[in-house]
């Protein structure tokens, strides 16, 4: 465009090729540099430009400023389009100090076209960015980890300009190399593009170079945690010539990671100004920075708030509205968005939905009934108070205290139910409860979404987002989603107690990988799976040579994986080497000095136990009098306002243990109730590097990070100088329902249930020799220092990357509501295209028709197992075709151009009784065994068999057998058949089924292997069944069958079916077509046709070559879009009602040529078929009816043909059979006699 003739980037082009072409002239030679900057903090409307720093004219007027892009695909890389031309110094010159040793640049920030200002060192990435202790230890030792910006004083971006050099003493005449610069980072890292096109790291060079070096994800920096998931920059690949695709899958830098969590991993403090600053959760799995461009989502968590509603600015409302924009504005140099939830909306999803009901039923708990007295859970619960107040009881009156102050404080939101609660019965507040969980979910993936970039990766954590990739499926198709669940996942029998339990499972199952931290919980998922969806699962291999654990759901496969997370040992030595905590530790030590020192870090609920290692200390002195004042016991238990009245009846159980153990010993335990603001990561670490033993007996529990903090907390013990202190430390009674008890190998492992048994351990644990406990410890260190956060990280994301979703119409969307959900397709599995059906149709003159009989032309009856009984059993008539069924299928029969073959599993009567009226109709019977052949005769059919059944004494023995098996397996029952017997076990209980129908079918393969039958084992989605048949009989060798006995060779095929049992016949007839397309294409030497989808089952259909033609046109089509042989899909029964409609209009037009004055006869919606003029053709000769259309009309005759109160009447055309005029008939090459014109 001629206004963009002086833009700086075509000066510069024009200056580039001036200068390449005078490089020969000069001594030194050049070099040719490619600039590539990595720039995350770039502003919508801003770009970047490369300036030559050593030349004033740049730095003034930008003239020949080199302009940077960038893709979704490579962001947030910026490269130029162009090299830049770089003059060498003479080498006879280099040992002379001179400007020209250096190629000296800078990078400009543009926006809206003009200059804006220059880079600073606040444009540099999270990364790199480098933390402090700002300050540490207040009067309680606190630690507060604040982020140093390194924010620049107002104008000093004026004063101070950030100025890169590349050595030019490095770098070789006529060669070519890649400068990798980050935003705000001074250092350029130099790659040099070889011969071939694939670049060699300039080591040599770089070594060289006398200054300091700084790389990013190079070495270790202090401070903020990071993960080096693969080095940075990615490198470069040369337009010319691609590289191979890398044989394993990398996280490069260009990679995005969208990262989902119910709260963000930050912490915000509000000053009495009101300002607000904001610094890193280290605590939080998901604080890690890495070199991707992570972009985290999440509700902000503001003095402890949890969405509950409190008085106007309490913290307990939330951020002010008003100062919304101040926290966002806060948020942004840490990636950071918010999602404003409505405070009451959210304390329903959070503390009555989260809480309430999934906490208690995730941890296998439920409970039909509630001790809540009657009446209470209808009232308004006041305000819980914030978090961070410590609730104080009096000893005296303790159980008075908690039950009247505490009990009624989140009773609405607790899970129990007098009236039949959320979980059970509509008597509780499920739909609510639920409605804000749905929302809540929904607000998530809008904010997801607005950040999203395509090819990024979704992370969600939590049992909070169950259902928040259903959301996202619908929008982002093809985004690759994780699932990471921190919590133990229950058994099927807990899980299936949930009103939900649907709608979550399938929430989850939208996502392309799903994980948990041991393989027990996901092993209850994928029951789960089996039982309440009836999903398959097993190993698959992936396109890396491994093998990968996949539930497979509507033709797509769902990773799941089992991957513990760790902690991170650089962010613990921090606190645990600090002064802080040693003098902590030291003073915990003095105090309770002579005495062994138990420890005990637990939240007050019943699922962590507390009650029971209480008694077990109690057991062990009764047991063990001489441990009498020698051992102390240091129990912290962490409010837990959201378990309701769980937490006040735990809370008074353990004050009153507590006391009756201290009434007996003095001094024994020493209890203290604490919130989760005070015991954070350096207050723990000093507790835990005090105490010698440490006590977990929860009874069951998710990710439980303390007994890793524990082993961190003493790993000092091996080494010289952490002996010398003569202390028996380190060991770890740990409860084997803890997660961490499949990764602490070196702790005591106790059923938490068995009181003398967590006696026998603290015995164990005192008196241990000291080589049997540095030996233990040394065990529990290899998974603490091996499996950290970042590798935790790394293997998650890996997987997730590796999921393969990148292929163009591999998937696709079906289903309403949260139903909603993405089926894997075949590429190229489209609707079917009824006109491109119909005009093939129209001009063939030997067709075959295959259809399905039950789900296909006629809805099917086995929708449920209850249906299916009754059928079987003889209790239930079956449906019966209507008349309108009835009448399309007598007018397509009707056409001696067609042969319809109605194909179905029943049995001979059936089919007889239901379309025996139907003449010229050809039926197959009992998947093919039986056929008979189209006759104008309705009730005098003959049958005949496909082979020949001449040996019926295997019948007895299947039978006998099956009757062994259906004894010992309730809910199984035996089914019989003329050809075939069955054995259903989909009333059975999956599991037990499935092992039962596996010994029945090898024990009716080994009985029955000198009989000519098969022994069959499908149907797995629908319950299963094993069946025993002729051998050699299935749809598919049916119409091979058909096809040879045709009288003249198919020119046009047409197959509908719906059910697996379809699939051989769809997979022979599509192979059958393209087998005439390959010859074709052979013939004129074009490209083949990709080879066929997997879902086709390939047999050898060569036999059938002389009774097609060669310009044969197939259709195969399946009914419900789902994985399948066929090439197209339609929708329902309907649509395949609306298609042989389609094809009878097609039959009965008698006539060649139409006007426009004939459409008023031609309206579906007057006229039915009967009054079309049809040739019905047999052995009796030829029948014509009259249509009732006239030949022509005049313009005048047209205009009185009726009345206008009629026409106003006429409806509008609605579907293909009201609107016929939609087909197509101007194909080239057609014949002229076959054209209609309207």
């Amino acid at each position: 465009r001629k206004e963009n003739l002086h833009h700086p980037a075509i000066t510069f082009a024009k200056m580039n090729l001036l200068e390449i072409n005078n490089t020969e002239n000069h001594e030194g030679g050049s070099a040719l540099l490619i600039f590539r900057v990595r720039c995350e903090r770039i502003g919508h409307g801003e770009s970047i430009f490369l300036v030559r720093a050593d030349d004033p004219t740049h730095l003034i007027t930008f003239r020949g400023a080199t302009p940077l892009y960038t893709t979704a695909s490579t962001y947030p890389w910026f490269s130029v389009r162009s090299p830049v031309l770089a003059t060498l110094p003479d080498p006879t010159a280099r040992n002379t100090k001179s400007s020209s040793e250096h190629f000296s640049y800078r990078y400009v920030i543009f926006r809206a076209g003009a200059f804006h200002r220059f880079e600073n060192a606040t444009d540099g990435p999270g990364d790199t960015e480098s933390f402090h202790h700002e300050r540490f230890a207040d009067s309680e030792g606190d630690v507060n980890m604040e982020m140093n910006r390194r924010q620049q004083p107002t104008g000093a971006s004026s004063t101070r300009l950030l100025t890169h050099q590349v050595s030019l003493h490095h770098l070789h005449s006529g060669e070519t190399y890649i400068i990798n610069d980050v935003l705000g980072r001074t250092t350029p890292d130099i790659e040099k593009v070889s011969s071939t096109g694939v670049l060699a790291k300039a080591d040599s060079l770089l070594n060289r170079s006398s200054s300091s070096r700084e790389h990013v994800n190079t070495g270790k920096q202090e401070g903020k945690k990071k993960v080096n998931f693969a080095p940075s920059p990615v490198p470069f690949r040369s337009a010319a010539k691609p590289a191979a695709a890398p044989s394993t899958v990398n996280l490069l830098s260009t990679d995005g990671l969208v990262v989902a969590s119910v709260f963000l991993p930050v912490h915000l403090h509000r000053s009495e100004e009101g300002e607000w600053a904001a610094h890193w959760d280290y605590e939080s799995l998901l604080s890690m920075e890495t070199h991707l461009r992570v972009t985290r989502v999440g509700t902000v968590k503001w003095r402890g708030w949890h969405g509950n509603s409190g008085a106007d600015g309490s913290p307990e409302g939330g951020v002010p509205v008003e100062e919304r924009h101040k926290v966002e504005k806060c948020l942004q140099p840490f990636n950071c968005i918010p999602v404003w939830v409505d405070t009451k909306l959210f304390g329903e999803m959070y503390n009555g939905f989260c809480k309430g009901v999934l906490w208690s039923v995730f941890h296998n708990v439920t409970e039909l009934y509630s001790s809540t007295p009657q009446g209470v859970l209808h009232t308004s619960p006041p305000n819980p108070p914030a978090p961070e107040q410590q609730f104080e009881a009096v000893a005296g009156d303790k159980n008075a205290k908690v039950l009247s102050d505490v009990f009624t404080q989140l009773t609405e939101y607790v899970m129990e139910d007098v009236t039949g609660g959320p979980i059970h019965g509509d008597g509780g507040r499920e739909q609510s409860l639920w409605t804000a969980y749905t929302e809540v979910n929904r607000q998530f993936a809008d904010a997801i979404i607005q950040n999203f970039n395509q090819g990024d990766l979704v992370w969600i954590h939590g049992f909070h987002h169950l259902i928040l990739p259903s959301y996202l499926i619908r929008r982002i198709p093809m985004a690759k989603i994780g699932l990471f669940l921190h919590t133990p996942f229950p058994s099927s029998e807990i899980f299936r107690t949930l009103w939900c339990r649907e709608d979550l499972l399938r929430g989850m199952l939208n996502a392309d990988q799903v994980g948990f931290n041991l393989f027990e919980y996901a092993r209850h998922f994928l029951v789960c799976c089996r039982r309440l969806l009836g999903l398959t699962n097993g190993m698959l291999p992936d396109s890396h040579g491994g093998y990968n654990l996949c539930v497979e759901t509507g033709g797509r496969n769902v990773m799941v994986t089992s991957i513990h997370a760790g902690v991170e040992p650089p962010i613990i030595n921090q606190y645990l080497f600090h002064s802080a905590t040693r003098e902590k530790a030291s003073s915990i030590q003095s105090q309770f000095k002579g005495k062994t020192v138990f420890c005990s870090i637990d939240r007050l609920e019943s699922l962590k136990g507390i009650q029971l290692h209480l008694l077990g200390l109690e057991r062990f002195l009764l047991r063990s009098p001489e441990w009498i004042g020698k051992i102390v016991l240091l129990q912290i238990g962490i409010s837990a306002f959201e378990r309701g009245d769980d937490y006040a009846k735990t809370k008074a159980e353990v004050i009153e243990l507590v006391e009756r153990i201290n009434s007996l010993w003095p001094g024994t335990i020493q209890f203290q109730e604490c919130s989760e603001s005070e015991m954070r990561l350096q207050q723990r670490m000093a507790l835990l590097r005090a105490s010698d033993v440490c006590l977990i007996t929860s009874v069951r529990d998710g990710l439980n990070r303390i007994p890793l903090e524990f082993t961190m907390a003493h790993l000092d013990a091996l080494a010289e100088d952490g002996k010398r202190d003569k202390r028996k430390r380190g060991i770890c009674i740990l409860s084997e329902f803890s997660s961490c008890t499949r990764v602490i190998r070196g702790a005591l492992h106790i059923n938490p249930w068995k009181i003398s048994q967590i006696a026998t351990a603290m015995h164990q644990a005192l008196l241990m020799p000291d080589d049997e406990r540095l030996r233990r410890i040394s065990i529990a260190s290899e998974f603490v220092t091996r499996v950290t956060t970042q590798r935790w990280a790394l293997a998650v994301l890996l997987d997730l990357k590796s999921v393969q979703k990148n292929v163009d119409g591999q998937f696709s969307g079906a289903g309403l509501g949260l139903g909603y959900r993405i089926v894997g397709m075949n590429t190229g599995f489209t609707s079917l295209d009824v006109s491109a059906v119909a005009k093939s149709f129209k001009k063939k003159r030997n067709r075959l028709i295959l259809l399905d009989y039950g789900g296909t032309i006629l809805y099917n009856d086995n929708l449920d197992n209850l249906s299916r009984y009754q059928m079987v059993n003889k209790m239930r008539a079956p449906s019966m075709p209507e008349d309108r069924l009835i009448s399309t299928l007598k007018a397509l029969c009707s056409d001696r151009k067609n042969t319809v073959f109605v194909v179905s599993g029943k049995e001979r009567h059936s089919l007889v009784k239901a379309l025996d009226k139907v003449p010229n109709l050809g039926l197959a019977a009992e998947h093919g065994m039986f056929i008979s052949w189209p006759t104008s005769k309705p009730g005098k059919r003959t049958w005949e068999t496909i082979v020949p059944e001449t040996d019926r004494s295997w019948r007895p023995l299947a039978i006998t057998i099956m009757e062994v098996y259906t004894s010992r397996t309730h809910g199984s029952y035996i089914e019989e058949t003329e050809m075939k017997v069955l054995w259903q076990y989909r009333d059975a209980d999956p599991e037990f089924g499935y092992l039962q129908s596996r010994e029945l079918e090898d024990h009716l393969s080994n009985v029955l292997q000198g009989y000519a039958v098969e022994v069959l084992h499908g149907g797995m989605e629908e319950g299963g069944y094993v069946e025993v048949r002729p051998l050699g009989v299935n749809k598919g060798v049916l119409a091979m069958h058909v096809i040879k006995k045709l009288p003249k060779k198919m020119d046009f095929g047409l197959v509908l079916g719906d059910d697996h049992c379809d699939e051989p016949m769809l997979s022979v007839m599509r192979q059958i077509g393209r087998r005439v397309t390959d010859i074709q294409l052979a013939k004129r030497g074009e490209t083949p046709l990709p080879p066929l989808p997997g879902t086709v089952t390939l047999v050898d259909v060569s036999s059938c070559d002389d009774n097609v033609t060669s310009d044969l046109e197939m259709y195969t089509c399946t009914v419900g879009k789902k994985p399948s042989a066929a090439a197209n899909f339609v929708n329902d029964v309907e649509d395949v009602h609306e298609l042989l409609e389609v094809l009878v209009k097609m039959n009965v037009r008698d006539q060649k040529y139409f006007s426009a004055s004939d459409l008023p006869a031609l309206d579906p919606l007057v006229q039915s078929y009967p009054s079309y003029s049809v040739d019905y053709r047999d052995s009796s000769g030829v029948e014509t009816v009259s249509a009732g259309v006239k030949r022509s009309m005049s313009a005048g005759l047209m205009m009185q043909s009726e009345p206008v109160s009629s026409r106003t009447q006429a409806k509008i055309s609605t579907s293909l059979t009201d609107y016929f005029g939609a087909i197509d008939d101007t194909e080239e090459g057609e014949d002229e006699d076959d054209a209609v014109f309207f």
